[in-house]
């Protein structure tokens, strides 16, 4: 009888594990939503396995006991059918409730696409519109341009007019001189009667003449006014078209955030001395390493060379020799090829340095060239080459190849730039007219290039023409970026030169 008791009661545990299984697999299945489905049959399998082992149990029992085999069989299997039917219910409510989260989900999901879909349709609107009037401002501008010198060549032929009506009018003015002694003498003497159509016909001669000088002057104003009318028109389709085209360079020219600059890698602390035996320093890094660690203007001595001044500045733990110095436009770079060579300007202010002293100071060694420039909007980048320098016979031939930097490059690399002035266009006939366009000497390969000895322009001019005439950075194929300040200056790269 005891045997029997726990046989049914390991009968009602076993019915319990299944519901608790049961709850697991549905709760399995709310979480993993992709595997719902594929779980179902597995787990009305297992159920029923377990169902089998409980019916088996109970028919042992009613073996021993009074009661009828098959009724006792017939409660068992009901019992087995109750827990596969809770199951299943709770089954087919975790199934119903993951479809409705799933729809929930797909509806965010396309409300989602829907919106970015129409937020992209509009943006492309946008930009197509933006193309759209830059096209139509550069069509105007080019027709504005055709006008403006249609309409000047006219002003032009009407000024000569006028020039020749003037000089009419100075004639009748002295026929009219001659006309007035004749009347006065006609007040004492009876005039003749062909005197007197002769004065009538001049008087009319003149009148005509005068109204003639009248509308002339009168369509000359139209055509000024005009002009003035078509003048402003075309500033500000060139200023709307330089602001387009500024914020483009300034663009790629703010690429990079503003970062504290490393020391260049190009120079080496020094491993031996740095002055020669006769105590005079060779540049501003040998006058550095002599105990000499600030800013100013001292006196230098390279190889083979008389003493002369040069500013030292101090960076990056080290002394470099300024060459060049552009702070407010005070100082005009549009000099002869005599200033470019001996140096010109005012060593704490701004100023060239010269071309017989940097280049005294460049054939001692290897030297490297650092360009530190400035924008209107105060931001600072700077660009490094490894350079030489050739002498006077070379017209000073510079050729370049690019270190590091955080700018585009708007130099020519690995070519010889003889460096030219308005009154000496050295030796190559493709840069003769350069220095006479964008003014101040440069070494010139093409028109289009940085100058930074250029005029000095502030940034509301903003016509090409003086802008191409400023002191401007300008990569091969970007555009004229206008600079408020530079400084160039020299560095050895290994310091045993100096030994």
């Amino acid at each position: 009888m005891k045997r029997g008791i726990n046989r049914s009661s390991s009968a009602t545990q076993k019915s319990h594990r299944a519901q608790a299984i049961t709850g697991r697999s549905l709760c399995s299945l709310s979480r993993e939503p992709g595997a719902g489905t594929m779980k179902i049959i597995p787990v009305l399998l297992f159920l029923a396995a377990l169902a089998l082992p409980a019916g088996a149990d109970k028919d042992f029992f009613s073996v021993g006991s009074a009661g009828s085999p098959e009724t006792k069989s017939r409660f068992a299997m009901l019992d087995d059918v109750r827990i596969l039917a809770n199951g299943l219910l709770q089954l087919g409510h975790g199934l119903k409730d993951f479809v409705h989260k799933t729809k929930g989900q797909m509806n965010d999901i396309f409300q989602k696409l829907y919106i970015f879909d129409r937020s992209f349709y509009e943006l492309s609107l946008q930009t197509s519109e933006i193309k759209e009037e830059e096209e139509q401002l550069r069509q105007t501008t080019a027709r504005l341009q055709i006008n403006n010198e249609e309409i000047k060549n006219l002003s032009q032929e009407m000024n000569l007019k006028i020039e020749d009506l003037i000089q009419n009018k100075i004639q009748l003015q002295e026929q009219v001189w001659g006309l007035e002694d004749k009347v006065t003498k006609l007040a004492i003497i009876q005039p003749l009667v062909q005197e007197t159509e002769e004065i009538s016909s001049l008087k009319a001669f003149m009148e005509q003449q005068d109204n003639d000088i009248k509308q002339l002057l009168k369509t000359v104003e139209d055509q000024h006014v005009q002009l003035d009318r078509q003048h402003n028109q075309i500033m500000e389709l060139e200023d709307k078209l330089n602001y387009i085209e500024l914020q483009e360079l300034e663009n790629s020219f703010l690429e990079e955030h503003q970062e504290p600059e490393p020391i260049p890698s190009a120079v080496h602390k020094p491993t031996a001395g740095t002055y020669r035996a006769d105590g005079a320093a060779a540049d501003c890094t040998a006058l550095y390493h002599t105990g000499v660690q600030a800013s100013g203007v001292y006196t230098i001595q390279p190889n083979g060379s008389e003493a002369f001044n040069v500013y030292c500045e101090m960076k990056f733990g080290t002394s470099w020799t300024v060459i060049q110095k552009r702070v407010d436009g005070s100082l005009d770079f549009n000099q002869t090829w005599d200033a470019y060579t001996n140096g010109f300007g005012d060593l704490n202010e701004e100023f060239w340095l010269g071309l017989k002293k940097i280049y005294s100071i460049a054939k001692q060694g290897n030297y490297l060239l650092r360009i530190e420039l400035q924008d209107w909007r105060g931001n600072r980048r700077h660009i490094e080459y490894s350079f030489s320098l050739g002498g006077p016979s070379t017209n000073f031939t510079l050729q370049l190849s690019r270190m590091s930097g955080s700018i585009p490059n708007a130099l020519p690399e690995h070519a010889e730039l003889r460096f030219s002035t308005a009154d000496r266009a050295g030796d190559t006939a493709s840069n003769s007219s350069c220095p006479e366009k964008h003014l101040g000497g440069w070494w010139h390969s093409d028109c289009e290039e940085t100058n930074l000895n250029g005029k000095y322009v502030m940034p509301r001019s903003r016509g090409r023409l003086d802008r191409g005439k400023g002191l401007y950075w300008k990569p091969k194929k970007g555009r004229y970026y206008l600079l408020k300040s530079t400084k160039i200056m020299i560095h050895p790269t290994d310091l045993k030169i100096f030994d």
